[in-house]
């Protein structure tokens, strides 16, 4: 596949990459490389421009504290259009934690406060206060044909979905983006968002796939078949984390 290459963003690297969520783009990077996709990592900031997202096959985006929050939310009001139109055209996406509650309405802090988001994505986040929800966590996708995504999280905010948008999976062991209702994360269209860290694609090889077959496909305007990569020791790994939530994978 030498003839392909990627421009992969990743959103405010240096603000947004909790929980080693930096591992997501590793993961790109290499499983692109021993295809033979090239690749180029976008650094997407504070001095970034609509162009410089437009040039991007692919979006990053990870999760932070709250201030390091607060900080992105002000620059993200100037990119709304742009990434909300991108989201729209089927850009794909991975946005984790704090990058997935940035897409919907509104975020209603503990004391009350309603604090607008980008408004993208058809939901909203609260947060209770008290409890985090912490802990490995495993969800059955229906994008990825049943199969069982493995993963971390930790998160004080609870999203719960609107009409127009679909889970990512059902909370198999763990608490989920909304523990009341045992969904975890959302897709839309090409756009995933999800409280998995860990991070979530070096545990879901196939998720990382998905991301690169995707954004391939929608550049190249033809159908690609991904060379088959030795994933069985992440299988492994898989299998051992499931075992100790007492799950079969």
């Amino acid at each position: 596949m030498k003839n392909y290459s990627l421009n992969i963003g990743w959103l405010y690297p240096e603000l947004m990459s909790t929980y080693g969520d930096k591992g997501n783009i590793i993961t790109l990077v290499k499983r692109c490389e021993w295809r033979g996709i090239k690749t180029e990592i976008k650094k997407i900031n504070e001095i970034s421009s609509d162009k410089d997202l437009l040039s991007c096959d692919l979006l990053v985006m990870g999760g932070a504290q709250d201030t390091e929050q607060e900080i992105v939310a002000e620059d993200l009001k100037k990119k709304k259009k742009t990434i909300s139109g991108m989201i729209e055209n089927k850009i794909p996406g991975l946005y984790i934690c704090g990058g997935f509650q940035y897409m919907g309405k509104f975020y209603k802090t503990a004391d009350g406060n309603k604090l607008p988001q980008l408004d993208i994505l058809d939901m909203h986040t609260e947060n209770p206060g008290g409890k985090r929800l912490i802990g490995n966590i495993i969800a059955q996708s229906w994008l990825f044909d049943n199969k069982k995504i493995i993963g971390f999280e930790n998160h004080g905010g609870r999203t719960i979905l609107g009409k127009n948008i679909k889970p990512l999976g059902i909370v198999i062991k763990g608490f989920g983006s909304n523990n009341l209702a045992k969904e975890e994360g959302a897709i839309y269209k090409n756009s995933i968002g999800t409280y998995f860290h860990g991070p979530i694609l070096p545990k879901n090889p196939f998720v990382a796939d998905f991301l690169i077959k995707t954004a391939l496909e929608l550049k190249y305007k033809q159908k690609i078949d991904l060379e088959e990569l030795d994933d069985s020791l992440e299988e492994k790994a898989r299998i051992q984390v499931a075992k100790k939530l007492s799950v079969t994978i």
